[in-house]
């Protein structure tokens, strides 16, 4: 047996409607990212790795991602 809590013994708190939303949608992007993962990656069981020439390679992904980054973090300030 586990020994993990029953929480139908326990009251839950409830959440705001604006921070339930805000969590709904959290969840739906969640899910979109993993659904959009896991076609690429049937993409690829399906047909194969693409050709090496037709890749970008990650060190230009990291460059966006953190200018991508820096950006945002200058927005917020």
């Amino acid at each position: 047996m586990s020994e993990q809590p029953n929480y139908a013994d326990t009251a839950r708190q409830q959440l705001e409607p604006a921070a339930a939303d805000a969590v709904r949608a959290y969840a739906a992007k969640t899910r979109a990212d993993a659904d959009r993962f896991a076609a690429v990656l049937e993409d690829i069981a399906a047909n194969g790795l693409p050709p090496v020439e037709t890749c970008t390679p990650w060190e230009e992904l990291r460059e966006a991602h953190l200018t991508r980054l820096t950006a945002q973090r200058q927005a917020v300030a």
